[in-house]
């Protein structure tokens, strides 16, 4: 099995979630308020689902989205060329030694949701999560 850049041995730690989670909502209150002056970012309004931490904490991996999905390249571009004055803007929040560098990535939770929901509702799955343990066709 592969390891994890963000993860231990038995998952990420405590304070990689806090401080992941403490970044998602500056970087959600931030781009909420257009604190930073970039067009592309003022006109589309962009969702943070998760940001994972590396367990140095030295790298904040950001998921967003823009709202329906639609520019999401777009969006990535404009936050990676912003990335500089988000980091500084988080930086203030936060308590620690060095601001992590931030990364922006497309997150593709829903799109995984809506394939799982696809796979449950075929009828071949829904029999065998149905059928009883032990039982043999």
């Amino acid at each position: 099995m592969a390891k994890n850049r963000f993860q231990g041995k038995d998952g990420p730690n405590t304070r990689q979630l806090r401080v992941g989670e403490v970044i998602r909502r500056s970087l959600s209150e931030i781009l909420q308020r257009g604190e930073v002056h970039d067009p592309d970012l003022q006109s589309m309004s962009i969702t943070v689902g998760e940001v994972r931490m590396t367990p140095d904490l030295s790298i904040a991996t950001c998921f967003v989205l823009p709202l329906g999905g639609k520019d999401a390249d777009l969006a990535i571009e404009a936050l990676a060329r912003n990335k500089g004055e988000l980091q500084h803007l988080i930086s203030k929040g936060m308590k620690l030694k060095a601001t992590p560098d931030l990364r922006f990535r497309i997150d593709d939770m829903y799109d995984r949701l809506d394939q799982t929901r696809a796979m449950f509702a075929d009828d071949r799955v829904a029999r065998d999560i149905a059928a009883e343990p032990g039982d043999e066709e």
